[in-house]
């Protein structure tokens, strides 16, 4: 009776048989192909569908067969034309990038092999994989031999693991062992433009919200280098232990890049840890053009950089690297014998001594293939094409008496107003407008608000934008307005 048991069911066996895989392989490529061509050409009826939530839900069905009933093509199918299409040229929305087709292959490679490198016997070879990619940001950094990193789930995970190693080295004790002590109120000092998983990461930390000590920007939303110095003594007259500064390399919501080098100063000045959040804007560094946005870079303790933004990458795929190796091992100390055999840097290859994840994705394997197939120049040509039509829209905005411009852009991020005349609410107007252009679905633009005036936002991410679709923006935006 056991023995019949145990015998695998031919569903399990068809299920796992290559020709079962090779058939729906074929179906899906040409599908996938498909979609390429009519995204990428902007044949597409439209960027996201213009479908509600609640529209969304009824639209899939809750009823799950027992028994095999699902067409694979038709959910194939009904997933690529009710979904975001970031291939399409006039997505020009978050900083979720159209990523390489190629990066896409790579992913169904590594879902199959499903080699989580917590530990090296787990995933050998992309931990290598992601040892040699840390060494090669590392070098674009302009960090010596006696550097090291990982990779992690996105820039909000990033940012947490570095400033954790920061509140290690600062906090003047072991706070990993011996956890926050009441006296000992540590702060980090913040451009009041950085991103929200900063803040997030120091009230994870049990910092609570007042460890967060912004610093004003300047009119360009840079972080005011100026304000550093009255900014630090105020903190401390307060009794606060300032442990950090975290720069944007670039922030959010303008991509503008703060000066590293004068922070770098100032930190060295103080003794303090230097954090710069380069999730987006890193990238730069690959190119000959714009390397000099981040000057400087090579004087932060750590840096932040993720490849699914500014690299064509699919989401999720972060590095944070460390200027010094040792600091690597310092957010995350704790014995798990049933992984590690030794002390942490003795099992360099053994990542869950450094990382907040046990498993992992096979996320170096994507960039370091694309890096190889089509060479780094390459990604320095997308960086150069991004940023020089971004500021050339830039200039056709300013040349336009009914548009305002936020702020020159200084990457792919622009933000820009629609000034209606006789219009007594300019801020609402920005809102409805978006509001508008997202329920026709005919492009992907976000909003943002700067000194309390509202605008519209856009990441000029996908490489097949053109200046004629940006054009056809301004236009759809006035049309809408009026």
């Amino acid at each position: 009776m056991l023995k019949n048991q145990s015998k695998i069911p031919d569903s399990i066996k068809n299920a796992f048989a290559p020709d079962e895989f090779r058939a729906n392989g074929h179906k899906l490529i040409d599908i996938l192909a498909d979609y390429i061509q009519q995204a990428s050409s902007g044949s597409l009826d439209y960027v996201l569908p213009p479908v509600s939530p609640d529209e969304m839900l009824e639209l899939w069905d809750d009823k799950l067969p027992a028994e095999p009933a699902g067409n694979f093509t038709e959910i194939i199918k009904g997933v690529l034309d009710r979904s975001n299409h970031l291939l399409h040229p006039r997505y020009v929305g978050h900083q979720a990038t159209s990523p390489l087709p190629l990066a896409a292959l790579c992913s169904l490679i590594g879902a199959l092999l499903n080699n989580s490198n917590a530990i090296y016997e787990m995933g050998p070879v992309t931990t290598i994989l992601e040892k040699k990619l840390i060494g090669w940001m590392s070098g674009l950094i302009g960090y010596g031999s006696n550097t090291d990193g990982f990779f992690t789930s996105g820039g909000t995970l990033g940012n947490l693991t570095a400033l954790l190693a920061a509140r290690q080295s600062g906090a003047g004790y072991d706070i990993w062992t011996e956890g926050c002590k009441e006296s000992s109120k540590l702060a980090v000092m913040v451009s009041e433009q950085c991103h929200y998983s900063i803040k997030r990461a120091l009230q994870i930390m049990g910092l609570g919200e007042e460890a967060v000590v912004p610093v004003p920007c300047n009119e360009t939303f840079n972080l005011d280098t100026d304000k550093l110095e009255e900014t630090y003594q105020k903190a401390t007259a307060n009794g606060k232990k300032v442990i950090a500064i975290a720069a944007n390399a670039c922030s959010t919501a303008t991509g503008s890049y703060d000066d590293l080098e004068a922070i770098g100063a100032f930190c060295e000045k103080y003794g303090l840890w230097f954090h710069a959040d380069g999730a987006h804007g890193a990238s730069a560094l690959i190119s000959d053009k714009y390397r000099t946005l981040l000057k400087g870079i090579h004087m932060a303790d750590s840096v932040v950089w993720d490849t699914h933004k500014m690299m064509l990458m699919p989401a999720l795929s972060t590095a944070v690297i460390f200027k010094n190796a040792d600091s690597s091992y310092e957010s995350f100390s704790q014995k798990a014998s049933y992984l590690f055999e030794k002390d942490a840097r003795e099992e360099w290859y053994n990542l869950a001594h450094r990382t907040m994840e046990c498993t992992k994705l096979m996320m170096s394997f994507n960039a370091y293939t694309c890096l190889c197939v089509y060479g780094t120049k390459f990604f320095g040509d997308y960086i150069d094409r991004v940023y020089d039509l971004t500021k050339e829209f830039a200039q056709i905005i300013s040349q336009s008496p009914d548009f305002e411009l936020a702020v020159e852009p200084e990457c792919n991020i622009i933000c820009f107003r629609y000034l209606k005349d006789q219009c007594m609410d300019i801020n609402g107007l920005q809102f409805k407008i978006r509001k508008k252009i997202l329920s026709e679905g005919s492009f992907y633009i976000v909003q943002t608000v700067l000194k309390d005036k509202a605008y519209l936002r856009c990441t000029i991410i996908n490489p097949l934008t053109t200046i004629d679709d940006l054009k056809d923006l301004l236009d759809k935006v006035r049309e809408v307005g009026q």
